[in-house]
């Protein structure tokens, strides 16, 4: 039975109860964090740095380590950026100029930042008052939605439909390029081109792999197995793990970006 006084405040419980596993804990995503940290704002020096990077797809690159609020849309654009590089070389210039660049960032930017305020004024309007402790690290929907003293299955079903369409949107659209590119890329008759294609598209490929697998275990898996403790881990690992993976994904696989990280350390440190 839910308590009748109002809630102004959440308390986000800590991952154990020992002072050993507590500073364990602190260490780790100290860790995370700062490896995230490193690893962004290398790669946004890099390419601002490097006037070879000027280019489209490192642009939204440089989107993507500035703001991950926004990574599904901007994962889809660099998607799209992949297609025509591949498929529509010839048109790449044309299609993806600097005007359409910038759109398309503004675009990615904005829609994150609208269906975040969305969610975010839609869940907090609820009456709260099923006790104020949440098992997180941070104030995620699902998780508030459950201290809701009144029916909250309405809200739930909406906040589940707008994801599942920019989702599966976003998915779609993904998918559908990559079906293109390797048709492509099938069709090029050199073994350095299929390189060349691969090595281009892997690192996004590797990326959006990892953040829509979790995504969608965390959203789909059956309530059978659901628990606590396995709510806390797949939002770490779509919402941590990442920002702190995708730079070394991105540079272990990039020639041109792995050459202007190492230019730009000797420029520091000589």
């Amino acid at each position: 039975m839910c308590n009748s006084s109002s809630i102004t405040e959440f308390l986000l419980l800590a991952f154990a109860d020992t002072r050993e596993l507590q500073l364990l804990h602190f260490a780790l995503f100290l860790g995370i964090y700062l490896a995230a940290l490193l690893g962004n704002g290398v790669i946004i020096t890099a390419i601002a740095c490097d006037h070879r990077l000027h280019t489209p797809m490192y642009f939204f690159l440089l989107n993507l380590a500035l703001l991950d609020l926004a990574e599904l849309s901007l994962l889809t654009i660099m998607a799209y950026d992949r297609y025509i590089a591949i498929c529509q070389p010839l048109h790449y210039g044309t299609l993806l100029g600097t005007r359409a660049c910038a759109t398309m960032a503004a675009a990615a930017w904005g829609s994150g930042f609208l269906h975040a305020v969305l969610h975010t004024a839609n869940t907090f309007s609820l009456p709260l008052c099923c006790g104020n402790s949440l098992n997180q690290f941070f104030c995620e929907i699902p998780q508030i939605l459950k201290l809701s003293c009144s029916d909250s299955y309405l809200r739930e079903v909406q906040v589940l439909v707008v994801t599942a369409f920019l989702f599966g949107s976003c998915f779609v659209f993904i998918a559908l390029s990559y079906v293109q590119i390797f048709r492509a890329v099938l069709k090029i008759p050199s073994q350095q081109g299929w390189h060349k294609a691969f090595s281009t598209c892997l690192p996004h490929l590797a990326v959006v792999s990892l953040f829509m697998s979790t995504i969608m275990f965390a959203q789909l898996k059956p309530p059978s197995i659901s628990s606590p403790s396995l709510d806390l881990v797949l939002a770490v690992l779509y919402a941590v793990v990442p920002p702190a993976v995708n730079p070394l994904i991105y540079s272990m696989r990039n020639q041109e970006l792995k050459n202007a990280i190492r230019t730009l350390m000797t420029r520091c440190f000589s």
